[in-house]
C-alpha cells in the first residue's frame, strides 16, 4: 500500500454498493486523494483480491460489539492468507427494515439480510415477526435487492443507503437490539504501518503444551505494562482441543516494551505471528 497522498489506491470491499463495509471503505479512502472502490461478492473474495495484488487493500469486517468476531475474516487471516492489518475503522451500525416501494406488507413472511445483521436484530425479530423466516444473504445490500425483487410479504435488514440505491421503502429505522451497536473493520494489505505514537497490534500465537504456558505468556504483557484489549481463541485445525490465540494490545511491534515482551515469551510459544501494527481508530 502506497503512503503517497497523490497515488491512486484501489480498495476492495464487500459489495454491492450500500453495505456498511462500503461505508468503512469510504471513510478509509478519505485519507487518500485518489481512490477506486472495487466491490466483491464476499469477504473472502475481497481479501483474496488483495492477496493477489489485484487491489491495494481490502476493507473487511472484523468484530461487532453485539455479535462478536466475524469468523470468516478471522479464519482468512489465521489459516489462509498472508496479509497484514494496516488500519482499523469503527462504524456505528444503524439497521433499517426495508421493503419494495409498493409491496403488500400486510404480513411479513420472509426477512433477508447478512447473518451478522440478523444476529444484531435477533430480539427485535423475535418480538415483531415471530412467525417470519429469516434468510441469509452475502451482504445487507444484496438483501435489499432480493426484497425488491420478490416484492410482497418480503423485507430486508440493511443500512439507509442500501434503500436509497434500490429506491426501496424504509418501514422502521434503528431496529438493532442495542443502539450502541458498532462494527470494527480492518484494512488488509501486504504490510502494516509505521509507528504513529498511538497504535495497536494484533498478534497470533500458540503456546507450548504444558501447564501454565498461557499464563506465563500473558504475564509478560502485564510485566511490561502493556494493555490487552482483546483475546480470542480459534481452533488450530490440527486436532480437537488445540487452539490458536489472537490478541489485540496497545502499542506498535517496534515499540521497545512490546518487542521485549514478545522476545521474553518465546520459550512458552510454539508459533508467533504479528498480524499487524496500525493506528488506533477513534471511538464513535
Amino acid at each position: 500500500m502506497s503512503d503517497a497522498k497523490t497515488d491512486l489506491i484501489r480498495i476492495a470491499y464487500l459489495g454491492p454498493p450500500g453495505t456498511f463495509t462500503e461505508q468503512a471503505a469510504v471513510l478509509f479512502a478519505s485519507e487518500h486523494a485518489r481512490s477506486e472502490f472495487v466491490p466483491f461478492p464476499s469477504i473472502t473474495a475481497s481479501a483474496e483480491a488483495a492477496a493477489r495484488g489485484e487491489v491495494d487493500v481490502a476493507v473487511v469486517p472484523f468484530e461487532n460489539s453485539l455479535a462478536g468476531a466475524v469468523g470468516e475474516t478471522h479464519d482468512l487471516l489465521i489459516h489462509q492468507l498472508d496479509l497484514n492489518i494496516c488500519d482499523e475503522l469503527i462504524i456505528p451500525i444503524e439497521h433499517c427494515l426495508i421493503v419494495a416501494p409498493n409491496a403488500d406488507m400486510s404480513e411479513i413472511r420472509a426477512i433477508y439480510s447478512h447473518p451478522q445483521a440478523l444476529g444484531q436484530c435477533q430480539r427485535y425479530l423475535n418480538r415483531r415477526f415471530p412467525d417470519a423466516r429469516t434468510e441469509a444473504t452475502l451482504s445487507t445490500a444484496q438483501a435489499v435487492g432480493r426484497a425488491v425483487e420478490l416484492g410482497d410479504f418480503t423485507a430486508a435488514i440493511a443500512p439507509r443507503r442500501a434503500a436509497q440505491l434500490h429506491n426501496a421503502r424504509i418501514l422502521e429505522i434503528g431496529i438493532e437490539d442495542d443502539h450502541r451497536n458498532a462494527t470494527r473493520f480492518v484494512v488488509l494489505a501486504h504490510r502494516d504501518r509505521a509507528p504513529t505514537g498511538d497504535d495497536k497490534s494484533t498478534i497470533l500465537f500458540s503456546t507450548a503444551n504444558r501447564p501454565g504456558a498461557l499464563l506465563r505468556v500473558l504475564q509478560h504483557f502485564a510485566d511490561a505494562d502493556i494493555n490487552l484489549t482483546r483475546i480470542e481463541s480459534r481452533p488450530a485445525r490440527e486436532r480437537l482441543g488445540t487452539y490458536l490465540f489472537l490478541i489485540d494490545c496497545d502499542g506498535h511491534r517496534n515499540d521497545p516494551a512490546l518487542a521485549d515482551a514478545l522476545q521474553r515469551m518465546e520459550p512458552d510459544l510454539e508459533q508467533l505471528r504479528i498480524i499487524g501494527s496500525y493506528p488506533k481508530a477513534p471511538r464513535p
